[in-house]
C-alpha cells in the first residue's frame, strides 16, 4: 500500500469518479473520498460507488445543519444577494465543502487535497482559497484542470478501466444544495436564448403555477426564520418546506449575466424559492425594524458580504468583522411576515414586529395623530438656512 494519501472531494459523477484512479496512477497515492451531503445527496450510494472506483476510504459528512446554521442564515441576515439576483447557494456550500476536506486531511494524514473543478470556473477558487486558509501545508490537486481532458476522452478513460459510470444525458451543468439550484452550460450559454423548460426542476412555469394564491406567514426572532404560518421549524425542514411551496408557485427562478471572479461573464440559471422568499421577508422586516442610517449602512454591508462569499473569502477576518456588524443590526429583528405567492411573484403583503420603529400614532393622519404638527415650522427654516444662504450670496 502506498504510504502517501491524498483527499479527494467526491460527488459521484463522471468527473470524480475518473479521477480517482487518475489520481492513484499518477501520484501513486491511497485517495480517500469525502462527500458532503447539502441537502440533495445520498450519502450511502455515493460512498459504495467510491469504494468500487478504487478509494482506499470513503467519507461521508452530513453537514445539512451546519450549512444552514453557520452559512445560510448568517447570509440571510447580511442580506447577501450577489449582483442583484443571485442568493449564493452554491458559493455558500464551498467553503463548508473545503473545511471537510481539510478536516479529513487532517484525521487522516493526507498530504494533499483534490477537487474536480474546472479552470475557468469560481469554485476552484473557493475550495483552494478556503482549504489553503484552514490547512496552509497541504498540497492541492485539480484533475479536471490539469489533465485537459473531453468529456469524450473521460469516458473512453472509464471504460477502458470498467469503472461503474453512468454519464448524465443532461444537457446542463447541475450544482444543488438546500439553498438552492444552479443550472449552465449547453444552449444556455447563449444569452439571447430563452431557457428551455427542462432547465428546470425545482419550479413550475408560470403558466402551470396555481391560480390561487398562497398567503404564509413567516416569524424571524433576531433575524433567523423560526416558523412558518405558526409551526416551529428547524432550518433545514423550513427551507425545504419554502422550496416546495415556493417551487409550486413558481418563485425562485433566476436568469443572470453574472460576473464571474475570473474575469469572464456567464449566463447563469438558478432556482432558490426558499432563499427567494425567506430574503424578502427578511427585508421586508428590517424595514419595520432598523433606523435610517442604519439600513442604508446595511444595504453596503450586503453588498460587500456578497461578494466576500462569491469571491472565495469565506475564511478570512474581514467576514468575521462584518459578521460582528450584522449580529448587531439583527437585535430586534423579530416579527412576522406576511406573503403572498402566485403566479411566480413573491410579495410582501403585511408584516408586524415586536419591536417596531413604525408607530402609527405617527404615521397616521387620522384622529390619532400625536406628530407635532407645530414643530414643522422650525425644522423646515433651519434644514433650509444653507439653501437659502447660498443663494442668497451666490446666486444660481
Amino acid at each position: 500500500m502506498p504510504d502517501k494519501k491524498i483527499v479527494l472531494a467526491y460527488s459521484g459523477g463522471l468527473d470524480t469518479t475518473v479521477a480517482v484512479p487518475w489520481l492513484k496512477e499518477k501520484y501513486d497515492a491511497d485517495i480517500i473520498t469525502v462527500t458532503v451531503d447539502l441537502g440533495m445527496v445520498d450519502l450511502e450510494s455515493i460512498r459504495q460507488r467510491a469504494i468500487q472506483v478504487g478509494a482506499a476510504k470513503a467519507v461521508t459528512v452530513d453537514a445539512k445543519d451546519t450549512l444552514v446554521k453557520e452559512f445560510l442564515f448568517p447570509a440571510l441576515m447580511a442580506g447577501a444577494i450577489y449582483e442583484d439576483q443571485y442568493p449564493l447557494a452554491t458559493a455558500l456550500g464551498r467553503p463548508l465543502i473545503a473545511r471537510c476536506l481539510a478536516e479529513a486531511a487532517k484525521a487522516e494524514g493526507a498530504y494533499a487535497v483534490a477537487h474536480g473543478c474546472t479552470g475557468k470556473g469560481n469554485d476552484q477558487v473557493r475550495i483552494e482559497v478556503g482549504v489553503a486558509a484552514l490547512a496552509p501545508g497541504l498540497e492541492l490537486i485539480a484533475p479536471i484542470r490539469d489533465w485537459g481532458m473531453s468529456r469524450q476522452e473521460e469516458i473512453e478513460y472509464a471504460n477502458e478501466r470498467n469503472l461503474p459510470i453512468s454519464p448524465s444525458n443532461s444537457k446542463f451543468s447541475v450544482d444543488e444544495n438546500l439553498w438552492g439550484r444552479s443550472v449552465e452550460a449547453g444552449e444556455l450559454e447563449d444569452p439571447w436564448l430563452e431557457p428551455p423548460e427542462e432547465a428546470y426542476a425545482w419550479t413550475r412555469a408560470v403558466a402551470d403555477a396555481p391560480d390561487e394564491p398562497a398567503y404564509i406567514e413567516v416569524r424571524f426572532d433576531s433575524g433567523i426564520p423560526v416558523a412558518i404560518d405558526g409551526e416551529i421549524m428547524a432550518g433545514t425542514d423550513l427551507i425545504r418546506h419554502l422550496n416546495t411551496l415556493g417551487g409550486d408557485h413558481g418563485i425562485g427562478r433566476i436568469d443572470q449575466v453574472e460576473n464571474r471572479l475570473v474575469g469572464i461573464k456567464s449566463r447563469e440559471i438558478y432556482e432558490a424559492p426558499a432563499a427567494v422568499i425567506l430574503h424578502a421577508a427578511h427585508r421586508a422586516l428590517e424595514a419595520m425594524t432598523l433606523g435610517k442610517d442604519q439600513a442604508r449602512t446595511k444595504a453596503r454591508i450586503a453588498q460587500e458580504y456578497a461578494d466576500l462569499v462569491y469571491n472565495g473569502l469565506w475564511f478570512t477576518a474581514h467576514r468575521q468583522d462584518l459578521d460582528a456588524y450584522v449580529s448587531s443590526t439583527q437585535r430586534y429583528v423579530t416579527g412576522d411576515v406576511r406573503l403572498r405567492l402566485h403566479k411566480g411573484a413573491c410579495t410582501v403583503v403585511g408584516r408586524k414586529a415586536t419591536q417596531s420603529l413604525y408607530q402609527y400614532s405617527l404615521a397616521t393622519y387620522d384622529r390619532g395623530d400625536e406628530f407635532d404638527h407645530a414643530a414643522a415650522q422650525g425644522f423646515i427654516s433651519i434644514y433650509g438656512l444653507p439653501v437659502r444662504t447660498q443663494n442668497r450670496i451666490q446666486p444660481q
